[in-house]
């Protein structure tokens, strides 16, 4: 969280815009932090977006006819189910540009829903970090807390929130409550 994904997701849609290229933007309805429709980032950039249940209700949307926009984007791409992945690479096949913005890890370190496959599956792949507030190193982990404490590996892995349940952290100063350190890395 707070690396830019999203913000870099709607600087994509916005120059395929410039170019003229016809994008849709989707985004799960779950996610209603700043917007209830808009994909927004967290200093405040934002896109029009479709939101919608799952990848059945994209696909929908999209029609899957010859009307294909040029641009599919998808944020927050670790809450949609794993139909996601075949429709992007059906929708890749068929000439779209497909654009994926998503954690690639849970509040716990460990790979988060179907991104994996998805970053497995990707032409390119471009992972973004945020800063440490503790240390001031690359924040690969999203550090959840629960009443101003590190979160427990059993809570729910899906909780909706900003900056007052989640926080950028780096692998040394990362924490997760009940989780054993791992010895090898």
């Amino acid at each position: 969280m707070f690396s830019g994904k999203s913000e870099e997701l709607i600087r994509r849609v916005k120059r395929a815009l410039i170019a003229r290229q016809r994008a849709l933007v989707f985004k799960p309805r779950l996610d209603d932090r700043y917007h209830a429709t808009d994909v927004v980032s967290h200093d405040g950039k934002r896109a029009e977006a479709i939101p919608v249940r799952d990848s059945a209700e994209l696909r929908n949307h999209l029609g899957m006819s010859d009307g294909l926009p040029d641009v599919v984007a998808v944020d927050e791409a670790q809450f949609f189910d794993e139909g996601l992945v075949p429709l992007v690479l059906e929708l890749a096949d068929k000439g779209v540009r497909v654009i994926c913005a998503g954690l690639d890890m849970d509040f716990r370190g460990e790979p988060f829903g179907l991104m994996p496959e998805l970053l497995s599956r990707a032409e390119y792949v471009e992972k973004l970090y945020a800063v440490c507030p503790v240390c001031g190193a690359p924040a690969t982990r999203t550090q959840r807390f629960v009443g101003g404490r590190p979160a427990r590996r059993d809570d729910p892995v899906i909780l909706v929130g900003a900056s007052e349940a989640y926080e950028p952290r780096c692998r040394k100063c990362h924490t997760v409550l009940g989780q054993e350190v791992q010895a090898i890395l």
